[in-house]
């Protein structure tokens, strides 16, 4: 029985099911209400009716017959007596006992005044249950009836709006449930897909909840597993790769001491360098190196203090400003290297590198300013695609194969982070690093 509500479809009839089954006894019980309402007034018209009957039968027999008259017209749950005074003593609780009957009798005699009708309890019997009902004769004298009634509803309030009020409050409350249950499951499975990172086995999404979503997650589980795969594959042919290209350059280094010609070789060792450089960053970018680590808490502040000291034993004028103890949690070697590319690419086109870092909201917020000519505001987006360079000699002297910030993108993306860039106010750029900081990171 369970099975058949374990998916989508049998949850959403279930609730469905459920749902509008409450919601049709809430109706049924506010028409049966408002059914019970209605009887209650018309037997109050009903009772007005009589009383009146009576009244006027007993106001043109004479005197003296008027009590054996009173006898006669007395029946069901009225008792009629006739008195020269009236013996209902006007009280809120005999009103309540027969509630809208002076309305009724008002509405039906209207040359009745206020004084002419008393409805009380208790009476001379002092029966609590009993109301007595008192109306005023043409010659002064009273018609006393009592009679024996629990306490009926007010009439008023119209049931179809109270019905069709719940019915609409449900319906609502009810999609709420339904939007809510079904897709929070769905919900689920998205957050752990994005938090998913390539290479990264650990991160599996949990294979839970209906039957769909279960298929669902195990779909991506599987395709997380085949692309583990293809990368794995892909960097033994490219690690292959590597080491046939090196054989043959190495071969030709070699050979050029046998050319007897130093200028040209010089001018061949030149191209060969060039040559490794591009292999070396081609195929670095292409494994994906970052990305087969496994993420680990690391001080961030510690990291950028010791690429600031090695930059600077180059010669190198780097600095930076951030609070201590900044802790992430990320890849060490791959992100060493993306801030590594980005101080360099500050270094070598803005002369300088301020690096300074604030933490807000969860997130440390690190910012590395030089003082270049910068980069136009229609070419950020561009600089970031694999081999693109703005400065298109490729010359090693201006620049490597156009990998850097294609690197240090990648492997701060891996590592849950952005990285933008902006042109600086004063002059030249600034590159801005977003990265989570770790629980329980305290700065």
């Amino acid at each position: 029985m369970i099975r058949r509500f374990d998916s989508l479809i049998g949850r959403t009839i279930l609730v469905s099911l459920i749902g509008i089954s409450l919601m049709h006894v809430l109706s049924l019980w506010s028409y049966e209400a408002t059914l019970r309402q209605e009887a209650s007034h018309a037997q109050q018209a009903r009772l007005a009716e009589r009383l009146l009957t009576i009244r006027s039968s007993l106001a043109v027999v004479p005197e003296a017959e008027r009590e054996n008259a009173a006898h006669q017209l007395s029946g069901g749950p009225l008792e009629v007596h006739w008195s020269k005074t009236e013996y209902a003593i006007a009280d809120a609780a005999g009103r309540e006992l027969v509630a809208g009957l002076a309305d009724h009798l008002k509405k039906l005699a209207p040359t009745l005044a206020e004084a002419d009708v008393a409805i009380g309890s208790g009476g001379p019997t002092g029966d609590p249950h009993v109301a007595f009902i008192s109306l005023r004769l043409p010659d002064d004298s009273w018609v006393n009836v009592s009679l024996f009634a629990h306490g009926q509803p007010h009439p008023g309030g119209h049931g179809t709006l109270l019905s069709t009020t719940f019915m609409a409050v449900g319906v609502i409350l009810l999609s709420i449930i339904i939007a809510g249950w079904v897709t929070r499951p769905i919900r689920s499975v998205a957050a752990a897909a994005r938090a998913l990172r390539p290479g990264d086995q650990t991160s599996r999404i949990p294979e839970t909840g209906p039957r769909e979503v279960r298929d669902l997650a195990a779909a991506f589980n599987e395709m997380q597993v085949r692309i583990a795969q293809l990368i794995e594959m892909r960097t033994r042919a490219l690690a292959a790769v590597s080491h046939d290209l090196r054989t043959p350059l190495t071969r030709l280094k070699l050979r050029i001491e046998d050319l007897g010609n130093p200028e040209l070789g010089r001018a061949m060792t030149a191209d060969i360098a060039d040559l490794e450089q591009m292999i070396e960053a081609t195929l670095s970018y292409l494994k994906g190196q970052s990305q087969e680590e496994t993420p680990r808490q690391l001080d961030l502040s510690a990291l950028l203090e010791t690429l600031a000291d090695e930059a600077s034993d180059l010669g190198q004028s780097v600095d930076v400003d951030m609070p201590n103890h900044v802790v992430v949690r990320a890849r060490r070697v791959g992100l060493k290297r993306a801030f590594s590319n980005l101080i360099q690419n500050a270094v070598k086109y803005g002369e300088r590198a301020h690096i300074t870092a604030e933490a807000a909201g969860g997130e440390v917020r690190v910012h590395i300013d030089d003082d270049g000519p910068g980069i136009p505001s229609d070419k950020f987006a561009a600089v970031f695609e694999p081999f693109v360079r703005l400065e298109t000699s490729r010359s090693r002297e201006t620049g490597g194969v156009g990998l850097g910030l294609t690197i240090a993108k990648a492997n701060i993306e891996a590592d849950g982070g952005r990285l933008s860039l902006v042109a600086r106010a004063q002059g030249g750029l600034r590159a801005t690093v977003v990265l989570p900081i770790a629980s329980g990171n305290n700065l």
